[in-house]
């Protein structure tokens, strides 16, 4: 709070690098992620990454000791690629250095050309992709992007691409989104007739159906044959308005390869939705199919059913900064009033962009980067607020304010379901204003002094 003094980060509004770059990775066909580091970070993931998907996954290390720390970590990841490509024969590796490594200066490029030289009698080496990936230096978000990039740049346009597309193609640059929201994406791609590279896709690999065998890496994945033809799109749509303008793998399609790159906020609320579909429409060349006018029409009319339960309500949204963004255009969308907007990237024009989402007129918002849950609950505490929206690591506010929360984005791991959430698309969106609106009614029906069940 203005005034106090600040120590630390306490019960931060983020997560890590490498997880972000971690489910890059296994978003990629047969793609193993690598963590150059301790054993306690790819354990860090693993925790997070099966309370929330509910799926077996695997995160390998190249398990620094003592020594490693003061020696130097060569021999480990050099020994780690070998060991990972004999024992899984991966199509791929992708690495994310960790805090010690970075902060021990490992030359990781370095390591990888004296594995290929030392390994040179191989068989069958994997594709290594490498991201550097320090915690301090950013969110699991930067970590995302940065392993976007790498992947975009290692394999796009390189040899052996043979690829010839049928209808007109599209390059995806994904967000964190869940797997039935890329599974929701990649229909809607379907119905324009378009064909998409979609990076990463793990709506099989991080939520596929029962297993009767046990399988050490499960299907599903961007083929790595489509990355290699990201050079052939006719258009790329990135996600990522975070990231400096240079370091966007959407870019670096752009100016490599003269493809046209459209960033543009996650399809949430109408008006996000319509710029999705209208580009779609400019794209492929056809208008946009009647499944998606008629979806917005009921979006439309479910917006007026329930405008009663949240016009004038008052919410706080927190996490992933495009989230944030996404999220705050569709409660303005709606008639509820944002009163703290936060997350835990530090952004130089979070504030200003938050402002423009918010009506002219409205009440004072309290918006917030490089934020924590600690300070969000002081001030949340004056801001009489009705609901959250937000991760599962925010029901310490829910649980200290008495209000609900709607649990949006990621980690969701204090309910089932969080890997099937969807709130994307007009589909997605109705069924996010449906939550909010359910939310408040039953916050309505708790404090009640009597059962209704007409509201």
């Amino acid at each position: 709070m203005k005034g106090s003094p600040f120590v630390s980060t306490r019960n931060p509004c983020k997560l890590c690098a490498p997880l972000g770059a971690s489910f890059v990775y296994l978003g990629i066909e047969n793609c193993i992620p690598l963590l150059h580091g301790s054993q306690g970070c790819s354990t860090y993931i693993r925790r997070y990454g099966i309370s929330h998907f509910r799926e077996p996954i695997d995160i390998a290390s190249s398990n620094f000791t003592e020594s490693s720390a003061i020696f130097g970590g060569g021999e480990n990841l050099k020994q780690a690629i070998h060991n990972i490509g004999s024992q899984y024969k991966p199509k791929a590796i992708g690495i994310a250095s960790t805090c010690l490594s970075e902060t021990m200066g490992e030359n990781i490029p370095m390591y990888l050309s004296q594995y290929a030289s030392e390994y040179a009698d191989e068989s069958v080496k994997p594709v290594v992709f490498h991201t550097s990936s320090a915690s301090y230096q950013g969110t699991h978000m930067d970590g995302f992007y940065k392993a976007l990039r790498s992947v975009t740049e290692t394999l796009a346009g390189s040899e052996g691409d043979t690829t010839v597309f049928d209808r007109p193609h599209i390059n995806v640059l994904g967000s964190f989104m869940s797997p039935e929201e890329i599974r929701e994406l990649k229909d809607i791609f379907d119905s324009f007739g378009l064909s998409c590279t979609l990076l990463p896709d793990y709506s099989e690999s991080l939520d596929g159906p029962s297993w009767e065998e046990y399988s050490k890496r499960p299907e599903g994945g961007t083929p790595l044959a489509d990355i290699r033809a990201m050079n052939k799109a006719a258009e790329t749509i990135s996600f990522d308005q975070v990231s400096p303008e240079d370091l966007r793998a959407g870019t670096w399609l752009k100016n490599k390869f003269d493809i046209p790159c459209t960033n543009m906020a996650l399809p949430v609320g109408i008006e996000n939705c319509d710029l999705f579909y209208e580009t779609l429409a400019r794209v492929s060349g056809k208008p946009v199919p009647p499944k998606w006018t008629a979806a917005r029409g009921r979006l439309i009319d479910a917006y007026i059913d329930g405008h009663k339960y949240c016009s004038g309500k008052r919410a706080i949204i927190y996490g992933d900064e495009e989230f944030v963004l996404s999220y705050t255009a569709f409660l303005s969308e709606i008639g509820v009033q944002p009163v703290i907007a936060a997350t835990g990237a530090r952004s130089a024009d979070f504030v200003s962009r938050i402002q423009a989402l918010v009506p002219s007129g409205s009440q004072k918002i309290h918006i917030a980067d490089d934020s924590d849950f600690e300070s969000m609950l002081e001030v949340a505490r004056d801001a009489e607020a009705d609901l959250i929206i937000g991760n599962s690591k925010g029901y310490y506010l829910s649980r200290n304010l008495g209000i609900p929360l709607v649990r949006a984005g990621f980690p969701v791991h204090d309910r089932m379901g969080g890997q099937r959430l969807m709130h994307l698309g007009y589909r997605g969106t109705t069924t996010l204003f449906d939550s909010v609106c359910n939310a408040l009614m039953q916050s309505k029906q708790d404090e009640a002094g009597s059962g209704w069940t007409y509201i």
